[in-house]
């Protein structure tokens, strides 16, 4: 079946489905393969469950008319979306980055979806399977599409750039994540500014955060380019007017109160009122759009739990978000300050000199105990007054069911994979 019959199918559906957990009917059934999985084995019972038709790789026993056989399902459907992208001509914002990502996105959304018709990136659901099911999840309706992009090696974000084909991007911050698939911090500035490189070929904006010397540099003398600082003169000025406990910004005259903590956060906030200024949106309008957005999913989130104040930041970490956040934890004031804190993973040859860096920030941290779990912080422990070292996250749980814990401004941050969003229950 060629790719045109197949998309006029797919506007015919109700949408794609890859899951027969959760097919909804009259669907796209996809039979993507994973490491512990294979959907072509589950093709005939999403047909059962509801699908329309079922897009297969592997010939079986089964003989059904709703069956589309294609050399490879995963192609097939990175090729279905950038040829439905290029169906509805849409403008595209793709973003990308070390840190903060997924909250700038939902920032963005936020400011444009009251003014305009958006399909964002549901979640992180910002790799090679995600960005195409973003896209077709546009219809003709849709006046913005906002792609997360998500890279753990190189040549990632570029192939997630032919297909989404985005028309204006930003790029968050190049920091040390992903240090095993990239190499060194200069493979992640190389790979991240992928992003700027197509733009660059097809006469993209570049939306740049002029305060960050590394993205200056990467975008060069590049035009078209919106810009945003705090301080130079540029497209959009945007000022940090409170840190604590919420921060506060201003643009141009309007004060803008967010529910976000941490001033990392200050240009995740920047970055979406410069995308809804350039989309013509007055201050007023871009404030009740910040104002509206509440992090969630162990982002950066403030919780009253009993008499102790938590900072939930627990959703992923690496070394540079784990040093932002220490920062930002160091400022608040309290006299009973814990910070626990989990593995960082994906660090590769660094992963030792990078946990290493985090407990020696620590020790040079004032007035916070520190609880530091999972085995690559373990391999660092060392005799401190204020530092304790658990292995496992069972040996932190049974120290937390032994003590008490009140009237504690408590951070909890650490990589997807120890869910530290658990210790919640324990304190």
């Amino acid at each position: 079946m060629e790719l045109h019959q197949i998309h006029h199918l797919f506007l015919n559906s109700s949408g794609v489905s890859t899951d027969t957990r959760n097919i909804v009917k009259n669907s796209l059934f996809f039979a993507l393969k994973g490491t512990n999985f294979n959907g072509n084995t589950f093709a005939q019972q999403a047909l059962e469950g509801g699908a329309s038709y079922a897009v297969i790789d592997e010939v079986s026993g089964l003989n059904d008319e709703r069956f589309i056989l294609v050399d490879n399902v995963l192609e097939t459907l990175q090729t279905l979306a950038n040829f439905h992208r290029k169906h509805l001509e849409l403008p595209i914002i793709a973003l990308t980055g070390s840190n903060g990502k997924t909250t700038t996105k939902e920032l963005i959304h936020a400011v444009l979806k009251p003014y305009f018709k958006t399909v964002a990136t549901i979640g992180n659901l910002n790799n090679h399977i995600g960005v195409p099911l973003t896209l077709l999840a546009m219809t003709a309706d849709t006046e913005i599409g906002i792609v997360e992009m998500g890279a753990n090696h190189a040549k990632e974000i570029a192939m997630l750039c032919e297909i989404a084909q985005p028309n204006i991007g930003y790029i968050t911050n190049f920091g040390k994540a992903h240090l095993e698939g990239f190499g060194s911090k200069e493979g992640i500035v190389k790979a991240k500014s992928e992003l700027y490189d197509y733009l660059k070929v097809n006469s993209g904006l570049i939306i740049l955060n002029s305060d960050d010397s590394k993205q200056v540099v990467q975008v060069g003398a590049y035009d078209p380019v919106y810009t945003f600082s705090e301080s130079l003169q540029t497209s959009v000025n945007v000022k940090l007017t409170r840190k604590h406990p919420f921060l506060s910004v201003a643009l141009k005259e309007t004060v803008i109160k967010t529910q976000l903590v941490g001033s990392y956060n200050f240009h995740n906030i920047a970055a979406a009122l410069a995308i809804g200024t350039h989309y013509k949106l007055t201050p007023l309008q871009l404030k009740q759009g910040i104002e509206s957005y509440i992090p969630a999913n162990n982002r950066s989130q403030i919780i009253q739990q009993h008499s102790n104040e938590i900072l939930l930041d627990a959703y992923n970490a690496n070394p540079s978000s784990m040093e932002v956040a220490l920062d930002n934890f160091n400022s608040i004031q309290n006299s009973q300050k814990i910070a626990i804190l989990g593995d960082m993973f994906e660090l590769g040859t660094m992963t030792s000199k990078e946990h290493l860096e985090v407990v020696s920030q620590a020790i040079a941290t004032k007035g916070c105990v520190f609880y530091f779990v999972g085995t690559h912080f373990f391999e660092q422990k060392t005799d401190h007054p204020k530092l304790q070292f658990f292995e496992t996250f069972q040996d932190l749980q049974l120290h937390l069911e032994q003590s008490t814990i009140s009237n504690t401004s408590v951070l909890i941050k650490g990589s997807r994979g120890m869910a530290l969003e658990r210790v919640l229950e324990l304190i």
